[in-house]
């Protein structure tokens, strides 16, 4: 009984004399999927990517900048891969340049803005 219920929901077999479909039609739903992942997600994340490669490239001493763990700090001194933070009181710590995660504005941080009355 159950095979006989399923012949019936998957319809009758194509006509051996009809024409298949498009092969491009089959798969423009996947091409646009494709298209859309595209410049939605993986653009913008490599381009971000270049950015903050660009940002690591540029680092001079005298840069503030904040590391992936979260230390601010001012860079002292700039080798091939390791940076030389100030951090503050004499504190000095030596950070891979690949653990910076960003640039820091130097007033430290966004201002409040000013109230209209």
């Amino acid at each position: 009984m159950f095979f006989e219920n399923l012949a019936h929901a998957m319809g009758q077999a194509p006509a051996a004399g009809g024409q298949p479909g498009n092969p491009l039609m089959t798969f423009m739903p996947l091409i646009l999927m494709f298209v859309i992942f595209y410049f939605l997600l993986i653009r913008p994340q490599q381009k971000k990517q270049k950015e903050h490669k660009q940002m690591l490239e540029n680092l001079t001493r005298g840069d503030r900048v904040v590391t992936a763990g979260g230390l601010h700090g001012r860079v002292v001194e700039a080798k091939e891969d390791v940076l030389t933070l100030d951090l503050g009181n004499d504190m000095h710590v030596q950070v891979g340049r690949g653990f910076i995660s960003g640039l820091v504005p130097a007033d430290g941080g966004s201002k409040p803005k000013d109230k209209k009355k």
